[in-house]
């Protein structure tokens, strides 16, 4: 199976896309989707479907798996993390990806096996699972990979019920 994992982000979306197959990880790509500041909202929503559009006819994913937004304290930054989140489920289903929704919680206690797990726990997991070198320097790159590894656990699940 292969599946795009994304940590929404308008200023940052990381992505990446692994491979699963019987127990087996592979990563394909990483990345991320990065925006400008002095962009307007509008154009910066449309680079992020425009790019993932491009990932996704390149990649060919069989599934897509997003982190559920979490509600900080600043309402703005939520409202617009969420409108990027819009962008892309938008993106998947006009593209006619099944798309998979997953908390910070339920990623960790794929990925970790605890759902309070520290960052630094889930990155080391992440690197270990995926048998990558070092830790990408962008937290939403690994965040993805962690996203998808947490989509490959629950699909995998889901096939035994």
């Amino acid at each position: 199976m292969r599946i795009l994992g994304i940590d929404p982000g308008f200023a940052i979306a990381g992505y990446s896309i692994i491979d699963y197959t019987g127990n087996k990880f592979k990563l394909i790509v990483a990345g991320a989707i990065q925006t400008e500041a002095h962009v307007s909202f509008p154009l910066r929503l449309t680079k992020i479907y425009n790019e993932l559009e491009t990932i996704i006819n390149e990649y060919k994913p069989e599934a897509i798996a997003v982190e559920e937004l979490f509600f900080n304290n600043n309402t703005k930054t939520a409202i617009n993390v969420a409108q990027a989140r819009g962008v892309i489920l938008l993106a998947g289903s006009k593209l006619g990806i099944n798309t998979f929704e997953y908390t910070p919680l339920q990623v960790k206690q794929a990925v970790v096996g605890y759902g309070r797990a520290e960052k630094k726990q889930v990155q080391k997991m992440v690197q270990s699972i995926l048998n990558i070198d070092k830790i990408p320097k962008l937290d939403d790159v690994t965040d993805s990979m962690a996203i998808a590894i947490c989509h490959a656990h629950s699909a995998r699940f889901a096939e035994k019920l």
